[in-house]
């Protein structure tokens, strides 16, 4: 099997609110923007983004839940909307990346039709002014 990737979020991270715990699991909440380029979508992430991590207290309980819309021009030039919640763990094996996540993608684009139904993986790798999320789909 081989990925084919679909589009890079490019996520500029805008206000964190952190809830600190020591005696369990502490909670930080992320607002960020953005922009989106890739083969399939062009386009910018709508007011809104939210990513809410779970820190465990145990090494390796990091967890994510990133929910946020884009909107732009899907590859035949039609205006659109995408909806993607995005969820997944902090990982320190993996090559280059900072998380691995399962996105589930809601979409409008009769071209893009095909990302509701695909099996998606993505993997988030750290950038300038936050972090790039590539998404990627099986062909």
């Amino acid at each position: 099997m081989q990925l084919e990737e679909v589009f890079t979020v490019h996520v500029k991270i805008e206000k964190t609110i952190e809830l600190s715990n020591n005696d369990g699991d502490s909670v930080v909440m992320i607002s960020f923007s953005g922009n989106v380029k890739g083969k399939y979508f062009e386009g910018t992430v709508l007011e809104g983004g939210i990513d809410t991590q779970i820190i465990g207290k145990c090494e390796g309980q990091h967890t994510l839940s990133a929910r946020y819309m884009l909107q732009g021009r899907d590859s035949n030039g039609q205006d659109c909307e995408i909806y993607i919640e995005n969820n997944g763990t902090f990982n320190k094996n993996l090559k280059g990346a900072l998380f691995r996540t399962y996105p589930k993608i809601i979409t409008n684009s009769k071209q893009l039709s095909f990302l509701n139904n695909d099996i998606l993986v993505g993997e988030g790798i750290p950038s300038d002014t936050g972090v790039d999320i590539k998404i990627f789909r099986a062909i």
